[in-house]
């Protein structure tokens, strides 16, 4: 199973910057996902693994073996397209025995091996049938299938399920994990869908405006975000500004711009300091005191009623109730706010202001 390495990695198209001084190193059978916003060079990054662009500065190594110079055919990658790119005029069992025949296997392994994984992504009895005969998860399986009928050991996936509806995005990516794992490989799989990358990944590579934000397990990265860019990217959170008042190693105390004074996690700031909190919605808590702030919507999430207040300290906080309780609140009811203190993250305020910092582009 191959290790893939890059090293200062930065590619530019003129005075474009699409990448810089991105150093990864994903491990043998890690299943990591690269996630980011549209534009922040995710495509580029895993373009330049494959081989169909050539990195502008840095090196990038597989198994070991540099790839400068190597062409995409001697990097042992399979790569499955955003836009399923099937051949058309070829049966579900002639583009699956693509790679077996451009490898030059034998007779037998060419029937054997398609066959092998029409039956592990459950489409050997579609094998007769032309793409345009498949419904749209049927087809990326079929093109999961060809990439790995070709024996390659990392599989890069661009977007592999962007195309499809939501319910079977929800089915594939399962498979996907499944199917991975089952046959040990290395994948690399980049998406700007927050749900897919914390269902399928060992480990999330955040990336912001070509550059590499910060990278851990989902978990982690959802609980404990370092940067504010992430806090605010994965997953949804309620961002204050404040003044630390108090800091004493077991809490951070700070006043808001209302005067009240709340708590958060311990945090490297001292009396003084201009900090953001970041609270997510469903660690906000309707308490009999706390930050004053007056009902402004209320929206039906299905397993949840979604509440936005509007508190006296100008901040616009969201928190979630069950829905057996929805019928309790009502527009322009006045409420206390809170939440406990480790739910509560302290981040600098950014010199740039904190829109600037957590804006997608």
């Amino acid at each position: 199973m191959p290790e893939v390495e890059l090293r200062r990695v930065g590619k530019r198209f003129g005075k474009v910057v699409a990448s810089s001084n991105i150093n990864l190193r994903i491990k043998d059978g890690e299943y990591v996902t690269i996630l980011g916003p549209s534009g922040c060079g995710k495509t580029t990054l895993i373009r330049m693994i494959a081989g169909i662009l050539e990195p502008s500065e840095g090196e990038i190594f597989i198994g070991g073996r540099s790839m400068k110079g190597m062409p995409i055919e001697e990097r042992d990658v399979g790569y499955v397209f955003q836009n399923i790119a099937l051949f058309p005029h070829l049966s579900v069992l002639e583009n699956v025995s693509y790679g077996p025949i451009v490898k030059d296997m034998s007779e037998d392994m060419r029937e054997e091996v398609p066959r092998h994984y029409l039956q592990l992504v459950k489409l050997l009895d579609r094998m007769k049938m032309f793409p345009s005969e498949l419904s749209g998860g049927e087809k990326q399986k079929v093109a999961l299938a060809r990439a790995l009928a070709s024996g390659a050991k990392l599989l890069l996936l661009d977007e592999p399920l962007s195309a499809l509806d939501a319910r079977v995005r929800m089915d594939l990516r399962y498979e996907l994990r499944r199917i991975a794992k089952d046959l040990g490989l290395t994948v690399l799989h980049v998406t700007h869908d927050q749900e897919e990358a914390m269902t399928v990944s060992d480990r999330i590579v955040l990336m912001r405006n070509g550059r590499i934000i910060e990278s851990n397990t989902p978990e982690m990265l959802y609980k404990s975000p370092q940067e504010l860019f992430t806090a605010n990217f994965i997953g949804e959170t309620n961002l204050l500004d404040g003044t630390v008042v108090k800091n004493d190693g077991t809490h951070t105390a700070i006043e808001l711009r209302d005067g009240t004074v709340v708590q958060a996690r311990p945090s490297p700031f001292g009396p003084g300091d201009a900090v953001v909190i970041s609270v997510r919605p469903e660690r906000v808590h309707a308490l009999k005191e706390g930050l004053s702030a007056v009902v402004r919507d209320i929206t039906f999430m299905g397993t949840y009623i979604r509440l936005t207040a509007e508190a006296d300290s100008e901040d616009t906080l969201e928190f979630d109730i069950p829905v057996s309780r929805g019928r309790d609140y009502n527009l322009r009811d006045h409420v206390y706010l809170g939440w406990s203190m480790n739910s509560a993250l302290v981040y600098r305020l950014p010199p740039e202001g904190v829109v600037e910092a957590v804006k997608l582009e």
